[in-house]
């Protein structure tokens, strides 16, 4: 365990470092930036991607050589598993909005210590929102104290998560009317219920380490819950880095999601 001077020191460190890496996407944000599909999944990368992961990647790994490094945007090396602190990033979290060039994305990063994060940021520079949290010492956005919403109904929440998802035949009950929003980014979408702007978010896709670990202790320091559908808490820097599913809210609708989602068997994952 690192001393608290320590910790500061990386907390002042990723906060900057981010807030440089958000100034250097919108030098690329809607504007006619290179394209493509990576070759092993389909899924789309930018030259911003890579742009900001070098940026992190030279700022954060320069400052902290003896830090594991995971991000989308770098080949994995192994050597991260033998590393007690590690840094996890999403450069872009929502390329595709930000190619297409909405305001739905944002650069995520955490710091990860024994399998769970105890620094985290999410920033989306094209909205200027800057959440923040570190472990014990609560969550904010722009320098202000969040929490999440003490929404306590299923019926009428404010869900950010794909709609068409709820209307999928094979629920054994139909779900009530949702505010059902959606946000390409899902750090994003976590971040805006921890604030307190959307009450719940559910996928029942897999995710990765660096779609939820800045996430996971901005939420929980918001006094929010988040694990997978079925309740399994998330631990990061693990052989693989796939999630099955998530589920995040206040903790009187998170029961209340888990109810009709925990039982769920999801299809084996495949990759």
């Amino acid at each position: 365990m690192p001393a608290p001077e320590a910790r500061d020191a990386d907390f002042a460190l990723l906060k900057e470092t981010v807030r440089d890496a958000g100034a250097l996407a919108m030098r690329f944000y809607m504007t006619d930036h290179k394209q493509w599909s990576k070759a092993h999944d389909n899924t789309p990368v930018t030259e911003a991607d890579i742009a900001v992961n070098d940026l992190l990647h030279a700022r954060l790994g320069g400052a902290r050589p003896d830090y594991g490094w995971l991000s989308e945007e770098t080949e994995d090396d192994s050597s991260r598993l033998t590393q007690p602190r590690v840094w996890v990033v999403d450069p872009i979290d929502g390329t595709r909005a930000f190619a297409k060039g909405r305001p739905h994305f944002a650069i995520s990063v955490a710091l990860v210590e024994g399998g769970r994060p105890v620094l985290g940021v999410i920033f989306n520079p094209a909205t200027d929102e800057f959440f923040e949290a570190r472990f014990g010492g609560g969550a904010f956005l722009n320098g202000k104290p969040i929490r999440v919403a003490d929404c306590t109904a299923i019926e009428g929440c404010r869900m950010v998560a794909f709609a068409p998802m709820f209307k999928h035949p094979s629920w054994p009950e139909p779900w009530p009317e949702m505010d059902i929003i959606d946000r390409n980014s899902v750090a994003y979408r976590i971040a805006l219920v921890a604030s307190g702007a959307a009450d719940a978010t559910l996928a029942l896709n897999g995710k990765n380490d660096w779609d939820l670990a800045a996430a996971d202790v901005i939420l929980h320091e918001a006094g929010g819950r988040m694990t997978a559908h079925d309740g399994t808490v998330f631990l990061y820097n693990r052989a693989t880095t796939r999630h099955p599913s998530l589920l995040a809210a206040g903790p009187v609708l998170y029961d209340k999601l888990f109810a009709r989602v925990g039982a769920i068997k999801l299809p084996p994952r495949t990759s």
